[in-house]
């Protein structure tokens, strides 16, 4: 499995491994997802996390944005806490810092919300 590394985050803008992205991302199985949407915008639910749920990580990070506005639902929790994903859930910032230092020893994936 390839390791990925997110080198910088700002405000809408993510730089993982060689490459950018401006547009909101998964990073799964030593993959970047880009141009991640969400079926309601700014409110998270399971079906918008299809391609992590085909072979689900031990732990999922998700990060909220940059200032955080992206809701994670408790049924969108639930969900995922039943089918044995650990979930932290952090501003965007914050859930990178935390990939880079759990992805050197876990089965870790992200969906990371790179505005608001």
């Amino acid at each position: 499995m390839v390791e990925l590394v997110i080198e910088k985050y700002e405000f809408g803008r993510i730089k993982i491994g060689d490459a950018e992205y401006t547009r909101d991302v998964i990073i799964h199985k030593g993959r970047v997802y880009a141009d991640w949407w969400r079926k309601e915008g700014h409110n998270l639910v399971p079906e918008d996390l299809e391609v992590i749920l085909k072979d689900p990580p031990s732990i999922l990070i998700i990060g909220t944005g940059y200032s955080g506005l992206m809701k994670v639902p408790k049924e969108t929790i639930k969900f995922l806490e039943d089918r044995g994903i650990k979930i932290i859930i952090e501003r965007t910032a914050d859930a990178c810092r935390r990939f880079n230092e759990l992805s050197k020893r876990e089965d870790v994936s992200a969906a990371l919300h790179l505005t608001c």
